[in-house]
C-alpha cells in the first residue's frame, strides 16, 4: 500500500469506532500509532525528496534561460557578421533552451504543489499522532488507577485480616485470663468448704461429747 493510501485510511479512520470493536484496545491504539509514525516517515522523507526536486528543477530552469540568453547574444554576433545561416540556427537553439526552462518550470511547479500537500498532509497525521497518544495515555493511566485500587483493596484486606486476627488473639487471652481465675477461684472454694467442714463436724463432735458426759452424770 502507497504512503498516500495509508494516509487517508489513517485520516478517515473512526479511532472511537475501531476501539470500540478491539479485543484489546490498548494494543490496537499502539498498533495504530505505530502506522501513523511509520507513515509519517515515509511522508517527510517523500516532501524532502519532493522539495530537493523543486530545487533542482528551478536551478535547471534558470541553466536554460542562460542558455537561451547565450544563443541571443550569438544571434546578434552572426548577424553582424552577415552570417544569417548561423543566426537562424542560434535563435533554433534559444528556442530549445526556453522550451527546456518552461518545462523546467512545469516540474517545479508541480513539485511545489505536492510540496504544498505533504506539509498539510503531515500536520494532519501529527494531529492523529497527538489524538492517539492522548487516548494511550488515557488508557494508562485507568489501567494506573485500576492497579492502584486492586493494592489499596489488598492492603484493606489485609488489615482487616490482621486486625481480626489481633481480636481473636485478645479474645483467647481474656478467654485465657478468665479460666486462670476461674480455677483459682474454684480452690478458694474448695479450701473454704473444706474449713466449713471442718467447722462442721468439731460442732457435732462437740455435742456428742456434751450428750455423753450427760449421760454419764445421769
Amino acid at each position: 500500500m502507497g504512503v498516500f493510501s495509508r494516509f487517508m485510511d489513517i485520516v478517515n479512520a473512526n479511532i472511537n469506532a475501531l476501539l470500540d470493536k478491539a479485543e484489546d484496545p490498548e494494543k490496537m491504539i499502539k498498533l495504530m500509532m505505530q502506522e501513523v509514525e511509520d507513515t509519517l516517515i515515509e511522508l517527510k522523507s517523500s516532501c524532502a525528496s519532493s522539495m530537493a526536486k523543486e530545487s533542482q528543477s528551478i536551478r535547471k530552469k534558470e541553466e536554460a534561460l542562460a542558455k537561451a540568453q547565450r544563443w541571443v547574444s550569438r544571434a546578434e554576433l552572426a548577424i553582424d557578421k552577415g552570417r544569417d545561416d548561423l543566426a537562424k540556427e542560434a535563435l533554433l537553439e534559444k528556442r530549445r533552451a526556453n522550451a527546456e526552462a518552461q518545462r523546467y518550470e512545469e516540474d517545479a511547479q508541480r513539485y511545489q504543489e505536492l510540496v504544498a500537500k505533504s506539509k498539510e498532509d503531515i500536520v494532519k497525521l501529527e494531529e492523529k499522532l497527538a489524538s492517539l497518544r492522548e487516548k494511550h495515555k488515557g488508557f494508562v493511566d485507568r489501567i494506573k488507577r485500576a492497579q492502584e485500587q486492586q493494592e489499596t483493596l489488598k492492603r484493606a484486606s489485609d488489615s482487616s485480616s490482621f486486625d481480626r486476627f489481633e481480636q481473636f488473639e485478645q479474645q483467647l487471652e481474656r478467654m485465657e485470663a478468665f479460666s486462670s481465675a476461674s480455677k483459682a477461684s474454684s480452690g478458694i472454694e474448695a479450701r473454704f468448704s473444706e474449713l466449713e467442714e471442718l467447722d462442721e463436724i468439731e460442732a457435732e463432735l462437740e455435742l456428742m461429747r456434751q450428750k455423753k458426759a450427760a449421760s454419764k452424770a445421769k
